[in-house]
């Protein structure tokens, strides 16, 4: 069974770093800790009084003082994994992890799958064609030489940088490289480990290349291991869980944390708030619990964006330049017919084409699979559907052949309606007001993505009251609006109290909209 050596770069918080190195060994594995030279004397001695003991518990041989961005945090990962290459011959795996990290699965389920596939997991995107770093400098890091801390030493690093470009003293990246990048968090078999410190001894010409590059611990493992190591023995992700706020910081995870972290596909969580001293404890005794029927959801990213997207309104930009002219055109009239239960809305639809004849189109900018023509590759995915908005409809109107046109919309897509409704054309909009059960927020959820099949029902509950307030924000953003030509039908009205605004939202006579209300079962679930 794999045996694993935790490389444990950390910088505070002695009594943790204890805590975590003895937890850590509990199960026969071992680790290798860096603690950075900045940090106090006596914080170190600590370490070494209670761990100097433990056989499974290694230090590197020269402790060197980090900075962010800076040569120095790979530097000292080295001295690390140098240590734990000559300390634990019986290691198999190499898994770089922080003070800040916690397993989030068991000892026996990680190896189980180390075990199971035998590969290298490691981000390894390409520097220049992929789309990782989102702000900043990009080729910078790597065509200029980097010598002072952006954090630290602000105008000089500018400076320099300046200067540089200025003078035109860009460098070549060595040629037989290419360049990748992804998250300093890895998990790298013996043989890979061996590899990348026999090529840091015989290729000097790459340590000095990456000495002064800016943020090498994006880019050095994770070039030296693509270099290194065949394709198919590389697995492109991480196996510590972690997320990023909207600013660029890593989001903290706190004690009511415990049911989502352990229903994600990863092996530890990053990072943990040390004030999370139950999250802590409970996550402590998880390596060594022997636990493997862990249920995973997966859903803890897309969770976090909706959660912290609440409250902030979108500002869509402005009109492209080539969509300025583009109109549905003044004499075309878009009906559209908006609800959070997709069911209910097309079930009146498919109630008003047999009735009228309107053509009426489902959710085409919510589901990737609405029976659309082919309007020449303009609608084969969502993303093009949506950026191409106007577009796309008139040309749905040309292709019916008419001026009058019914889609569905979601709640949510104001931004749609916005855009519409300052349209040329006539908009009309008529909204289908339902109640909401527990049980059909939990399904939507499921449906979009926050929650997974396997979701603990803590979680759940936590989830729901915000899920319902966000739906009744949703109508009440619609209603704020004040949209001329806005009807509505309330699942708990009549047909009788929903013909009205069935005919005056179509143009038809009381004794058709009559009809389309009676629809059996039309608010049904």
């Amino acid at each position: 069974m794999a045996k694993i050596a935790f490389i444990l770069l950390c910088h505070k918080d002695p009594e943790a770093i204890v805590q975590q190195a003895q937890q850590l060994t509990a199960m026969g594995d071992y680790v290798a800790i860096h603690f950075d030279a900045r940090a106090p004397k006596d914080a170190f001695a600590h370490i070494r009084e209670h761990l100097d003991d433990n056989p499974n518990v290694t230090f590197a041989k020269k402790r060197i003082k980090c900075g962010w961005g800076e040569w120095s945090l790979v530097q000292a990962t080295l001295h690390a994994v140098e240590a734990a290459v000559d300390a634990f011959p019986r290691a198999t795996h190499f898994y770089m992890v922080s003070g800040d990290c916690m397993a989030i699965k068991s000892a026996e389920y990680a190896k189980t799958l180390l075990d199971s596939d035998d590969c290298d997991y490691i981000e390894s995107f390409d520097f220049f064609e992929s789309d990782w770093i989102k702000t900043g400098m990009k080729e910078e890091r790597l065509i200029y030489r980097h010598f002072f801390n952006e954090r630290t030493q602000k105008t000089l690093f500018y400076n320099a940088w300046w200067l540089q470009r200025k003078l035109k003293l860009e460098r070549k990246i060595p040629a037989d490289l290419q360049i990748m990048i992804g998250s300093q968090w890895w998990c790298l078999r013996r043989r890979t480990i061996e590899w990348i410190l026999d090529m840091t001894r015989s290729r000097k010409d790459v340590m000095r290349f990456f000495r002064s590059t800016w943020i090498p611990d994006e880019t050095f493992f994770q070039t030296l291991v693509r270099h290194l190591v065949p394709e198919d023995e590389i697995r492109t992700r991480t196996l510590t869980f972690l997320m990023f706020t909207d600013y660029g910081m890593p989001v903290t995870f706190y004690n009511d944390h415990y049911d989502l972290l352990l229903g994600q596909d990863f092996l530890f969580a990053r990072k943990i708030s040390p004030e999370a001293s139950s999250l802590k404890e409970r996550l402590g005794r998880l390596w060594a619990s022997g636990r493997t029927d862990f249920k995973i959801s997966n859903e803890g990213r897309r969770l976090f964006t909706f959660l912290t997207g609440r409250g902030r309104i979108g500002r869509r930009f402005a009109p492209r330049f080539w969509e300025t002219e583009a109109t549905l055109g003044r004499e075309r009239e878009l009906l559209i017919v908006a609800c959070k239960k997709w069911h209910v809305a097309k079930r009146l639809v498919g109630s008003i084409k047999h009735h009228t004849n309107i053509p009426a189109i489902d959710y085409l900018f919510n589901e990737e699979d609405t029976d659309l023509p082919d309007l020449g590759g303009i609608q084969t995915t969502l993303e093009k559907r949506t950026r191409h908005r106007r577009a796309l409809m008139r040309m749905l109107f040309d292709y019916y052949d008419t001026d009058r046109l019914i889609i569905c919309l979601d709640t949510a897509n104001f931004d749609l309606m916005q855009d519409f409704f300052s349209d040329r054309s006539t908009t009309r909009l008529l909204e289908l007001e339902c109640d909401f059960s527990d049980d059909y927020l939990i399904g939507h959820a499921k449906r979009v993505g926050l929650a997974g099949e396997q979701t603990g029902e803590e979680t759940m509950q936590q989830l729901l009251p915000t899920i319902r307030y966000d739906v009744i924000y949703e109508s009440d953003r619609i209603r704020d609006a004040g949209f001329a030509h806005h009807a509505r039908l309330h699942e708990s009205n009549s047909p009788d109290e929903n013909t009205p605004p069935i005919a005056q939202f179509l143009s038809v006579t009381e004794d058709v909209a009559r009809s389309i209300a009676q629809t059996p079962y039309l608010f049904a679930d």
